[in-house]
């Protein structure tokens, strides 16, 4: 029995093992029973929080473990918010963002101020400061958000962005009147805080992503890219304390940062999201309800006052910023919805603020009490005042998130049960199986995980146990890439008379619609397979085919230089082959640069106007003169060729010359060739885009599919 006298059970818990059980029960078990109650699960979490804290039935204390594992939640939502924010759009809406900055900003600092004066009576500095609470706020809705699939939406953007300049001016309004009130605000003071903020802002802007680049090229090991992830996180938090300012701003630059390198799509994405919505955020929020003292409501009248104040205040000045940017963009309710349900949460910055300002003593009452910059009154209705915008706000932008991803899954015409995009993998060896595997993921349009297939053929002559138990090593070593990025892999082995005939027949019998071919790493292309590439599978298969050789992992890459041959526009697979570019931007971030005739630049403009990516326009008529060009590409570029079938309108004699050029000049760089669709197209005649069994395919894909389509047939 010597064992169970080291079993504590008192309360409160001191036991690590009781406590991390208890925690990880409430992270199960709490958003489940609350959601029977239409509460989203992360107020359920702070609910929890509140029970189970020193102010509750003090099941726990909130001591060091849970500060810490609360702040690293804190900065995960931060980085999140900046990883997972579309560039394009944030790119396009920086100007939104200033505007929403400054009126998140004025407004709650203006009605703040003059409420704690003309209401509160406090001191000038002191209603600065709860002022400055007002004006910043947590994303703590995100993850609800970003669960609900709307995290790109224009308005989250804009909000994720107006949320790092309020948060960063409230948090030098505090540090200014800190200084203040210990009387070290000087010149110098100024320009320290200019030099060390703008020292800071270039090593994690510029450095970072040189960092992060280097690694992920040289290191492919999961759990390290993860640790690492992580230590970048944490390194810009200390980098932004070390400049004065607060570690929440470190970690969303360092999510900014890091965005290019990690693709939506990538297992390393999927790693991330899951590991902080299972484990760090919640703990964070659980934090933040043991803050809650539901005794506040009875202590004294003051308190309530105060409380009340502070909520209208803070709740209200919210609401006009939100509907200020909904009024001057022209924003839909739901986008105001979302604005206002993401910017009305007060918790980390807010209650840093109240503390600090707490604990600075600006003086004495004639008893000898300590005058506060902030009294104990403001301390309480803080926490009341979390509790209430961290539910509201969680109410808000759940209707808000939830409304808006059904109109988008009413746009887009999705039907789950059509099998639309199906993408073959053909594969034969580990070393490009998981760039492969994440290819093919990366292009994926339609939101159904269930498009991908792993073939592996064994030729009839050499059929043997150990070919194939290699080939169902290579087919599994596929299935967990794919798995890892959350998508469902069918793995095809197959026995056939040669490798054409096996990818053609599997083609046709599973209505593949991409095809996927990988070349190796160190080797470039033969001309046996692109022979047998061009007489077996391109005249066979009617697919959009992709030939793909990876030198650096996809998250690497900076650019796509894509080179369009004159009269693209005009074949059958136009649509299909631009979706698929579409989508490798939109998912890794790397900026697209187009090469192209002026009618071919012409379409392709339409389609990025109205969904924008970073794109560059060139313009290109002569195939033969690709050399000149080449002085301007990269080793971090990919280079994209569409090609043709001979015979077919796009078609020129140059392209024979590609694979020689890849072969001599550009074995150092990633490339695809890509070989869209053309059975059936006449030279002489364009496409008939007004066909509906052309067009109608694109539509059902996703929403950069369905303007293409409408496009295609306004023509």
């Amino acid at each position: 029995m010597l064992f169970l006298n080291s079993f504590d059970p008192s309360l409160p818990l001191t036991d690590p093992v009781l406590k991390f059980l208890l925690i990880l029960v409430i992270i199960l078990f709490a958003p489940i029973l609350l959601n029977k109650l239409k509460i989203p699960p992360l107020l359920g979490l702070i609910i929890a929080g509140a029970v189970i804290g020193p102010n509750g039935f003090f099941l726990m204390e909130r001591d060091s473990s849970i500060i810490l594992s609360g702040t690293a939640g804190l900065l995960y939502i931060m980085f999140l918010a900046g990883l997972e924010i579309d560039l394009g759009d944030f790119k396009k809406n920086s100007k939104k963002s200033l505007v929403f900055g400054a009126y998140t900003f004025l407004i709650p600092m203006v009605l703040g101020t003059l409420t704690g004066i003309y209401i509160l009576n406090f001191s000038i500095p002191s209603a600065i400061l709860l002022a400055s609470m007002f004006a910043s706020h947590t994303l703590i809705a995100y993850p609800l958000i970003s669960k609900l699939g709307v995290a790109k939406n224009r308005a989250v953007n804009l909000t994720v962005g107006g949320t790092m300049i309020t948060d960063t001016l409230a948090l030098l309004v505090l540090a200014v009147i800190v200084g203040m009130s210990v009387g070290e605000v000087n010149t110098a003071f100024w320009l320290r805080l200019s030099v060390s903020v703008l020292i800071f802002g270039l090593i994690v802007v510029f450095l970072f992503p040189i960092i992060g680049s280097w690694f992920f090229k040289r290191f492919d090991d999961n759990v390290a890219q993860y640790i690492f992830v992580l230590v970048m996180v944490f390194l810009g938090a200390v980098l932004a304390q070390l400049a004065g300012i607060e570690a929440i701003i470190g970690a969303f630059l360092t999510g900014l940062a890091l965005n290019r390198l990690i693709p939506h799509t990538s297992p390393l994405m999927n790693r991330i999201d899951f590991v902080g919505n299972a484990i760090f955020i919640p703990f964070f929020l659980i934090g933040v309800g043991m803050l809650i003292d539901y005794r506040v409501f009875f202590k004294d009248w003051e308190t309530l006052q105060v409380a009340g104040i502070m909520i209208l205040v803070a709740t209200s000045a919210k609401f006009i910023a939100a509907w200020l940017t909904q009024r001057t963009y022209k924003l839909s309710n739901d986008e105001r919805r979302l604005i206002f349900g993401l910017s009305n949460a007060q918790a980390a910055a807010t209650l840093a603020a109240v503390l600090i300002g707490y604990n600075i003593i600006v003086g004495e009452t004639p008893d000898g009490e300590p005058i506060r910059l902030l009294s104990e009154s403001v301390l309480n209705g803080t926490i009341l005042m979390i509790l209430f915008t961290c539910t509201h706000a969680s109410f808000v932008a759940q209707k808000g998130a939830k409304s808006m991803a059904l109109l988008e899954v009413s746009d887009t015409n999705l039907d789950d049960n059509d099998d639309y995009e199906n993408i073959l993998i053909p594969i034969s060896n580990t070393e490009t199986t998981d760039e492969l595997i994440n290819l093919g993921v990366t292009i994926q349009s339609k939101k159904s995980k269930e498009g991908l297939y792993a073939l592996s053929i064994i030729s009839n002559n050499t059929a043997d146990g150990a070919a194939e138990k290699n080939a169902r090593k290579i087919l599994n070593k596929a299935a967990v890439t794919a798995s890892a990025t959350d998508n469902l892999l069918h793995q095809l082995l197959r026995y056939d008379l040669n490798i054409v005939n096996g990818i053609s027949s599997v083609v046709k019998e599973h209505k593949i619609t991409d095809l996927i071919l990988g070349l190796h790493i160190k080797k470039g292309i033969s001309d046996s397979f692109l022979g047998n590439l061009t007489e077996g599978i391109l005249t066979k298969c009617n697919t959009t085919t992709l030939i793909y050789k990876p030198t650096q992992p996809f998250g690497t890459i900076k650019r796509n230089i894509i080179l369009v041959p004159e009269k693209a526009e005009k074949e059958m697979g136009f649509a299909f082959w631009l979706v698929k570019v579409w989508n490798i931007s939109r998912n890794s971030g790397a900026k697209l640069v187009f090469y192209a005739t002026e009618a071919t630049l012409k379409y392709i403009k339409e389609i990025q106007l109205k969904h924008p990516l970073e794109c560059e326009f060139n313009q290109f008529d002569n195939w033969d003169e690709f050399l000149i060009l080449a002085k301007d590409f990269h080793k971090d570029d990919n280079l994209i060729f569409v090609m043709s079938r001979k015979d077919k309108p796009s078609y020129q004699a140059s392209m024979e010359k590609i694979p020689g050029y890849l072969n001599k000049y550009f074995r150092d760089n990633s490339f695809i060739l890509i070989y869209p669709k053309q059975a059936g197209v006449a030279d002489t005649a364009p496409i008939d885009l007004m066909n509906p069994a052309l067009t109608e395919p694109l539509e059902k894909l996703d929403e950069i599919g369905v303007t293409i389509a409408r496009r295609f047939r306004k023509k």
